[in-house]
């Protein structure tokens, strides 16, 4: 996402915290409370996951879309060594929404605490640590002609776009979702206005049945919307009038900067969910003449903008 940081020369260059912050809360199907601290990152190095119970090589997980091995649930990314580390895609849409490039995420646990059920918590984390500017150029990907997958009920794609822009239709038979349409463009401002918020949601009998298998065992109306039948259950009810279709939104945010840098073009998702979000980036890259990388900046505006900045 294209960073509206006015200290930043319009998001050209990369960008990592000021310092590290740390939060702690529930895992969503864990039920473990899990300490996370988000630190700064050289520049070009991406976002890594880091599980501080683990020892050398198997504690590093590189946040890649080749790195996914599980989308039933949640997001799970995982290394050579078996290591995983799920429910990602929340922190993930906080770090692209925020333009952050590069940081190590060390937890101590399976699962990234599921927080309030939204990015919320997440951005004001960030945003307390601070953002700082390196001297690196930003790297984007641009979509050059239009990728889809889909199965004729639900389908995800991407096509040329000057901007980072989203939209996304879902259709549920519950009176409490119905069906809800949105789209925009995602720069700082607007995803933390419009996006970040809009929580988790899931149906009461799914949850009973989770639990049955041992899941969600960390779920609860403090970090998710809850219906049952055509009933929302959450005492304070929804925060936007369409938060359902935001938070789809808010997981393709997180999902498909698992690209490894900023997406310049249009994604479009109906009915998808964190499985056909990572299968349309593993379409994007494997036709090479579907996108290009392209640097923010020549040579000579960088150095310009240089001297403007204090970089990192």
């Amino acid at each position: 996402m294209v960073a509206n940081n006015r200290s930043n020369v319009d998001g050209m260059f990369q960008q990592t915290l000021k310092k590290s912050v740390t939060i702690a809360g529930v895992g969503l199907h864990s039920g473990v409370i899990v300490t996370l601290t988000i630190s700064p990152a050289d520049a070009n190095s991406g976002i890594t996951f880091l599980r501080t119970d683990f020892r050398g090589a198997a504690a590093v997980i590189p946040a890649r879309w080749d790195t996914v091995v599980d989308t039933r649930l949640c997001t799970v990314i995982g290394n050579d060594h078996g290591t995983t580390v799920g429910t990602i895609e929340h922190l993930m849409s906080a770090l692209a929404g925020c333009g952050i490039d590069n940081a190590v995420v060390s937890l101590d646990g399976i699962e990234v605490p599921i927080m309030d059920g939204s990015a919320a918590p997440f951005v004001a984390a960030i945003e307390q640590a601070g953002i700082a500017v390196q001297k690196s150029p930003r790297r984007f990907i641009r979509i050059l002609k239009p990728v889809a997958i889909g199965d004729g009920v639900k389908s995800a794609s991407f096509t040329p776009d000057d901007a980072t822009s989203y939209s996304f239709e879902i259709d549920f038979d519950s009176a409490a979702i119905s069906r809800q349409a949105r789209a925009l463009e995602i720069d700082p401002d607007s995803f933390k206005d419009e996006i970040s918020r809009a929580r988790t949601f899931g149906f009461l009998h799914e949850v009973e049945g989770l639990r049955k298998l041992g899941l969600a065992r960390g779920g609860s109306l403090d970090n998710a919307v809850v219906i049952s039948g055509d009933t929302v259950m959450n005492a304070e009810g929804l925060r936007f009038k369409d938060e359902f279709v935001r938070h789809k939104i808010l997981d393709a945010v997180g999902d498909l900067y698992l690209a490894g840098a900023p997406i310049v073009g249009h994604f479009h998702g109906v009915r998808s969910g964190h499985a056909l979000n990572n299968q349309l980036l593993r379409a994007l890259f494997a036709d090479r003449s579907a996108w290009r990388y392209e640097t923010a900046v020549s040579l000579p505006v960088a150095r310009r903008g240089l001297e403007q900045l204090a970089v990192a």
